[in-house]
């Protein structure tokens, strides 16, 4: 099922990041810039959650996508990290921590599912609201404005990396508390 909409949607998340990081390269105001490449990343982020519901309902879920689609998220939240520290809108110590550690829980599931670990490590509610805290710190940076006259996203953005990074490493330390008895078996 490599060509199914839902996996169709997930490739899209991929294509976006060289379309939103080109788009602070456009020759236009910084605005105008900051509300398109906020208005990209929300639609493409909101596949993620349009593919999977399109995928069970359909009847199309396929091992390919359910593998495709973490590492979709994880290339389009690490792009717009890095476009975000270039941008000096992020600390280079959160992109750091939220993007070392999705290369090792990534590394941490691949190697738990290798040996028939797999469910030990499997998507808890820690991760799930680290997940959506990125996914509103990331647009907010991206506008880096006021939105209704009131809200400074970049103010407010900068919270959220921040909280999105303390629940980064307190998930990373849930997944891998969950993997240690298996490390240790095998370490034998």
């Amino acid at each position: 099922m490599f060509w199914t909409l839902p996996t169709i949607m997930t490739w899209t998340r991929i294509v976006a990041i060289p379309l939103i990081v080109g788009v602070f390269y456009l020759p236009m105001a910084e605005p105008t810039r900051n509300i398109l490449a906020t208005v990209m990343f929300i639609v493409f982020a909101a596949t993620d959650w349009l593919d999977g519901f399109l995928a069970r309902k359909l009847n199309q879920t396929s091992a390919f996508g359910a593998f495709l689609d973490p590492v979709a998220d994880k290339f389009l939240v690490c792009a717009s990290l890095l476009v975000l520290v270039h941008l000096q809108r992020a600390d280079v110590f959160v992109a750091l921590i939220i993007i070392g550690r999705e290369i090792a829980i990534s590394a941490l599931r691949e190697w738990m599912a290798q040996i028939g670990a797999g469910k030990s490590v499997a998507v808890h509610m820690l991760g799930k609201v680290k997940t959506v805290v990125q996914m509103v710190a990331i647009p907010f940076l991206l506008f880096d404005g006021t939105l209704f006259g009131m809200i400074d996203t970049g103010l407010w953005g900068r919270w959220l990396i921040w909280l999105s990074a303390v629940l980064t490493v307190w998930s990373m330390v849930y997944y891998l508390q969950k993997a240690i008895p298996e490390i240790r078996a095998r370490a034998r």
